[in-house]
């Protein structure tokens, strides 16, 4: 176990989780120095090194951090067990097993019982735990995925849960002051709220005194103006004045009595009493009592002593009232956070109808912050909520429901795009900057129906997301065929991962030939998905959404060690000119240990590296042509060859192509199926041929389906092809007895 404290000093480095043995050590630590700690839970060694030289230099509130290192959750377990006061845990999903980061979660929370401790969970592999169903199990603050970690981000993040910590902190302290006070008090102090309290101490001083419950009233003062004191409790004769002006009290010198114990601040004992408690700010309490008869020393004793308890009582109260406050509100922008807003939404079950319920979403606040920093970005947060609250009227519900995530609820003439569209129209002037903002926002049309404001807000969320597709300042409602299409992705997204799981995925190989001979030079491998049902799933319908859900990263892992474990087998069996081609993603070209994984899987294989090439899409290096560039130069280096597949479907430059290092252009097969029918399609083929004639480049055709496309390909210079002319895709069983009467593959060139 390694629990060494890692102080980060102050010193540039690059906005990127990376590292160079080339930086200095840290300097020894101040023993007298204050660290937020922080604990990086992680099976990965350079994901820690990376954390750590992407947090040197920064300090939250002054302090600079000390981190706690784990490399398993069992190591993690052990250090909770011993070190304390932890702030932050950087937290990784997959370790021991799948599920080890959220076994430690629930350990953390529900054994250890550590609620302030901020918890951000991280991932190299999204789809292993999926961010809301994941948020909605666990007692997780944040979720955040490796590959999109920046050094601004990652220092971004820990510093708003660093402020979190501080606030829990504060308020944890403040409860536990509460609850001492009120434990150790009578049973009058546990009233919380002040117009029962005040009634309390009405009835307490009736048994004090011994006298009936009649002649006693209290009196409170906001801001110490007195002129505008009111009746909080009373007894008997005065019992209808509560709640109303202490002007109200027809009996002056009951009414001049208490004016002056609240201008005065003090007890008064003489000529009746009127007991004085003041709360601060301005705020105070009198109490007047009205014997009957002059009070003797021991009862003016235990009045004193009355007073002194009662004072404590009343200012727990107010403590009470603050927290409550602040336990419903967020504490920047003073308008509701999303607990209290969403039980706002459940208690207008039955007063929806013609209310309209929005998220508003700050485009690029991230950028904002970048900027100018994250104190201009509070100050924008500040302006945007004055503005909404003028704009979209007094009536309507605000409220706080992310970092820069509004909501809002009310009329559907207010909360509308127009008036949404009406809050950013003009631009905001904020700490000397003119900023013009937009914001894109997801709505949903209230009704009297059963619905939730879980389910309500998630419908907005969906409707926010549809919204955030198009351009900048887009706004949607949502509608039932929004919701069934985001529940079908749901679905799907949840069968994947299950089939992932489970053994639904299977890898299919589609030979691929030599146009003039026909003899067999390699295969591309091809992922295929049968459902539950036992029917197949497109994979039009469901890569986007690996790729969206992060699942692509293991999906993609799992073709490429199967296809690499085929390719080993065949090269067993005697084909050892055999290439094998396999479709890889952007994403999983910037996955850290890309490199070291493809190494090792075709060292397992026991497969050369030359006998293995990795498709890249043509929009993919249209992208990030300089990325792609120097993720690539990693894979050529492997000695691994470079394919781009879709060919001419794009605008790459002869440029791009040649810094690119490709071995080979698959012609799109649409070109190769618009051939005999589209002038246009034979013209780009054409052109495609010539182009990587020009550059030295072999050709591929996809899609060859008749012999006159073949002959027409030759006629081009095409070398090669792949398509039904010559196989269907194949499970490895198949291709190895297809292969076997067909004779061996042909030498690698």
């Amino acid at each position: 176990m390694h629990a060494s404290p890692d102080p980060t000093p102050d010193s540039p480095d690059p906005d990127r989780l990376a590292f160079s043995e080339d930086d200095a050590p840290p300097p020894a630590p101040d023993p007298d120095e204050r660290f937020w700690r922080v604990m990086v839970v992680d099976d990965d060694e350079d994901v820690h090194e990376a954390t750590r030289f992407a947090l040197l230099g920064l300090r939250v509130n002054g302090r600079r951090l000390q981190l706690l290192h784990a490399r398993s959750a069992l190591q993690a377990r052990r250090l909770l067990a011993s070190e304390a006061d932890i702030a932050v845990i950087l937290l990784d999903v997959v370790m021991e097993t799948d599920d080890a980061g959220l076994r430690l979660v629930r350990h953390i929370r529900e054994d250890l019982g550590l609620r302030r401790v901020r918890i951000v969970l991280r991932t190299g592999q999204p789809g292993q735990a999926p961010e809301i169903p994941t948020i909605a199990a666990f007692d997780i603050d944040d979720y955040q995925v490796k590959a999109e970690f920046t050094r601004v981000r990652l220092q971004t993040v820990l510093t708003t849960h660093i402020r979190a910590y501080v606030q829990l902190q504060a308020l944890e302290a403040t409860r536990r002051g509460l609850e001492l006070i009120v434990q150790s008090s009578a049973s009058l102090l546990r009233i919380r709220g002040l117009a029962r309290y005040a009634q309390g101490v009405v009835t307490q001083l009736c048994t004090i005194l011994g006298i009936e419950p009649e002649g006693l009233i209290c009196a409170q003062v906001e801001d110490a103006r007195v002129d505008l004191a009111r009746i909080v409790a009373a007894a008997g004769a005065h019992g209808p004045l509560v709640g109303r002006p202490l002007a109200d009290v027809a009996d002056l010198a009951v009414r001049e009595r208490l004016a002056q114990c609240l201008r005065e601040g003090r007890n008064l004992m003489e000529d009746g009493v009127c007991l004085y408690f003041g709360q601060g700010a301005g705020r105070a309490v009198a109490a007047l009592v009205n014997a009957g008869r002059p009070l003797d020393a021991t009862e003016m004793q235990l009045l004193r002593a009355f007073c002194a308890n009662i004072a404590v009582g009343f200012e727990n109260v107010a403590m009470y009232r603050q927290l409550v406050e602040l336990a419903s509100r967020d504490p920047l922008l003073l308008i509701l956070n999303r607990e209290r807003f969403a039980e706002r939404i459940d208690g207008l079950q039955h007063q929806r109808v013609g209310k309209t319920l929005a998220l508003i979403d700050i485009d690029d606040f991230a950028g904002i912050n970048d900027a100018f920093g994250p104190r201009l970005g509070d100050e924008v947060l500040k302006a945007v909520t004055d503005r909404m609250g003028r704009t979209l009227g007094g009536r309507t519900l605000l409220a706080r429901v992310g970092a820069d995530t509004f909501g809002a609820l009310g009329g559907a003439r207010l909360v509308s795009p127009q008036g949404i569209r009406a809050v950013f129209a003009e631009p905001f002037e904020v700490a000397g900057e003119r900023l013009q903002l937009s914001a894109s926002a997801g709505l949903v049309r209230l009704d009297d129906g059963p619905a939730t404001a879980a389910q309500l807000l998630l419908d907005a969320q969906i409707a926010l997301k549809r919204a955030k597709r198009g351009e900048r300042g887009g706004i949607e409602y949502f509608s039932a065929a929004a919701g069934n299409e985001a529940r079908g992705r749901r679905q799907l997204i949840h069968g994947l991962r299950s089939a992932l799981r489970n053994g639904g995925l299977s890898v299919v190989f589609q030979p691929q030939v030599n146009l003039a001979s026909e003899a067999v030079i390699g295969a591309e491998a091809l992922l295929r998905w049968q459902d539950a049902d036992g029917g197949w799933v497109a994979p039009a319908k469901f890569i986007s959404l690996a790729e969206q859900s992060g699942m692509i990263l293991p999906i993609g892992e799992f073709v490429l060690r199967s296809a690499c474990a085929q390719l080993g087998r065949l090269r067993e069996l005697g084909h050892t000119g055999f290439r094998m081609g396999v479709n890889t993603s952007m994403a999983q070209l910037r996955s850290p240990g890309f490199l070291a994984m493809l190494a090792a899987t075709l060292a397992e294989a026991g497969v050369p590296p030359q006998a293995l090439e990795l498709e890249i899409t043509e929009s993919m290096a249209m992208d990030d042509a300089e990325a792609l560039q120097r993720l690539l130069a990693g894979v050529k280096a492997l000695g691994v060859g470079v394919a781009i597949d879709d060919f001419g479907t794009g605008y790459s430059s002869l440029a791009q192509l040649h810094r690119l290092q490709v071995d080979r252009l698959k012609i799109d097969r649409a070109f190769v199926q618009d051939s005999s029918t589209s002038a246009v399609g034979a013209t780009l083929a054409q052109v495609v041929v010539e182009l990587g004639r020009a550059l030295g480049l072999a050709v591929m055709a996809e899609g060859v389906e008749t012999q006159p496309q073949q002959e027409w390909l030759l006629s081009l210079g095409c070398q090669e092809g792949q398509g039904w002319r010559f196989a269907r895709p194949m499970p490895p069983a198949k291709l190895e007895s297809w292969l076997a009467e067909r004779g061996g593959g042909t030498p690698l060139v």
